[in-house]
């Protein structure tokens, strides 16, 4: 049986292509898939890389010899994938690796109404099937089900404005950095109408991603917005990753905002529409958002990292908002899904409604120093995590917690280290009191996980 074990991750595919993902791995994908979820209809969308047009036809392909309808909506972001799942109440699926480098692509799925497909929602069945109908020839009846195109960019657009009034918004300068991702594609349609002047950064669809990579994570990806910000005299700057799934923020001083930040921003102006609500935050985001939450009568829920974690975990509790240190965002009215261009709306009507800059907006939701995530290539990581542990142990006022990785938390600080669960990383989030234990932490850290 052919082994996709290495391209089938957590929470979704993906893969070197064509060494690891080829379009018969898509196409047995597609079979597998209308066979476990019994999908009479699937919708698909696909992002601007060379191969995620080949790979969505031959995702097609599959789910059409097994008699299943497939919506083409084409180019689009991963949340405008989710957007029509949930409007059309259909299983989907979106061809993107995200932010990984261009010789990668893969495939997020989700069930009717973004309900996401993880390794306990179905994913490793349809791996295994997969593998299965690899072997033994994909067969099937070619075209069984039909194939139609669909365009719903702007009915995207137009609902995500129905969550967030910018109605009375003042005039904002933006500078957007979509690093030749989907951003490009969906930022225009969306700001249509409101009173942005934008200034577009690498808004050409490239999946080689000429300018930089588009993971807005890394610091060094900021860089060309930040200088952008400032030089243009920008309100505020904002950068999505290459599915435009995930936002990044810079303020007016050029300086980039922690996306626990905007978690606590976004959580507060939810609180206020949904007064009581469950929020829901990852382990790894600043202990400030609960804390936030809590000052405005929501309750705080911590789950581990990873999207269809949070979504389970959402839909779980009926919370109306989730936020990852990864700047992922996810809200009820949004089918419990993730979308990184609503979280930019909810911080572009919060600088609007008033006149005072976005530093000043968000100093209230910003209280600890941190290390941001700082990643370690590691081989043996169990080993890694096991001497880190043995380190820590023992000390006073020390705890541990293993729901995902390993947390360590003493007086005034705590660190994460994770896995990674697409790379051989070890992924390591450090917060306290002041800039100074932050950096004692991180490298103590550190000196383990590298020796």
């Amino acid at each position: 049986m052919a082994d996709l074990g290495r391209i089938f991750k957590a929470y979704d595919v993906r893969g070197v292509v064509p060494d690891e993902l080829d379009e018969d791995v898509a196409q047995a994908v597609g079979a597998a898939f209308v066979e476990l979820t019994g999908a009479t209809s699937v919708v698909m969308a696909h992002d601007m890389r060379p191969s995620s047009g080949p790979l969505a036809a031959a995702f097609a392909r599959g789910a059409t010899s097994r008699g299943a309808d497939v919506v083409n909506a084409g180019l689009g972001s991963t949340d405008m994938l989710y957007y029509a799942s949930g409007s059309l109440n259909l299983p989907g699926v979106m061809f993107t690796a995200s932010h990984n480098p261009a010789k990668y692509n893969g495939m997020k799925m989700c069930r009717a109404g973004a309900v996401p497909v993880g390794t306990d929602t179905g994913l490793l069945e349809i791996r295994d099937r997969a593998a299965e109908l690899l072997q033994a020839g994909l067969g099937g009846e070619p075209g069984a089900g039909t194939v139609t195109e669909r365009d719903v960019l702007e009915g995207y657009a137009a609902h995500l404005k129905t969550l967030v009034d910018l109605s009375g918004i003042r005039p904002l300068k933006v500078v957007v950095d979509a690093g030749n991702g989907m951003g490009g594609y969906t930022v225009p349609e969306v700001f249509k109408g409101l009173p942005i002047e934008l200034t577009p950064l690498y808004f050409e669809l490239d999946g080689s991603f000429p300018n930089h990579e588009a993971n807005p994570i890394e610091p060094e990806n900021l860089r060309d917005l930040q200088k952008a910000v400032v030089s243009h005299g920008a309100d505020i700057g904002i950068a999505f990753d290459g599915d435009a799934d995930r936002c990044w923020v810079i303020d007016e001083r050029g300086e980039s905002v922690s996306p626990s930040t905007i978690t606590a921003l976004v959580a507060v102006r939810e609180l206020a529409k949904n007064p009581g609500a469950t929020i829901i935050h990852n382990l790894i985001t600043s202990k400030g958002v609960p804390e936030i939450v809590a000052e405005h009568g929501g309750k705080p829920v911590r789950t581990r990292v990873g999207h269809s974690f949070i979504k389970a975990e959402m839909a779980r509790t009926g919370a109306v908002f989730g936020g990852e240190h990864s700047a992922h965002y996810y809200f009820r009215d949004f089918w419990f899904a993730d979308s990184g261009m609503l979280a930019a709306l909810h911080v572009l009507a919060a600088l609007g409604e008033q006149d005072r800059p976005l530093s000043e907006v968000l100093s209230r939701y910003s209280r600890y120093a941190a290390s941001g995530e700082i990643n370690s290539r590691v081989e043996d990581q169990a080993a890694a995590l096991a001497s880190v542990r043995e380190t820590f142990a023992g000390r006073e006022g020390v705890t541990f917690d293993e729901l995902d990785g390993l947390t360590v938390s003493g007086p005034d600080w705590w660190f994460n280290l994770r896995p990674s669960n697409t790379e051989p990383l070890l992924r390591l989030n450090a917060e306290a009191a002041d800039d100074e234990k932050v950096a004692a932490v991180r490298d103590e850290v550190l000196a383990v996980v590298r020796s």
